[in-house]
């Protein structure tokens, strides 16, 4: 790799912040088993386990898992291919990428 200008991964706080500071249910994701498209507040949810399991109301492969201790929270969305949030029009854009 060559010698490239890089920020320290702690400005990503802010950005991150902002994105999970919306309703993700309106938020639209694909499956990455059956490749379905649509708002993530369509999954099939169970509460059963430690923690919450989404699942595709396509194909019922596991989209999401959300685990949340006192201390902490996962995410996990590795069954997803992209999570598109949709952003407050009143909100700056930090700018490219």
């Amino acid at each position: 790799m060559t010698d490239m200008s890089y920020l320290d991964g702690n400005m990503l706080d802010a950005p991150l912040r902002e994105l999970f500071a919306v309703d993700l249910s309106g938020a639209v994701g694909r499956c990455e088993n059956c490749g379905a498209v649509g708002p993530m507040g369509t999954l099939r949810v169970y509460s059963h386990a430690p923690g919450l399991i989404g699942r595709c109301p396509s194909c019922a492969q596991v989209m999401l898992r959300f685990v949340r201790s006192p201390n902490w929270a996962r995410l996990d969305l590795r069954g997803t291919t992209f999570l598109q949030v949709p952003m407050p029009l009143d909100q700056p854009h930090p700018g490219p990428i």
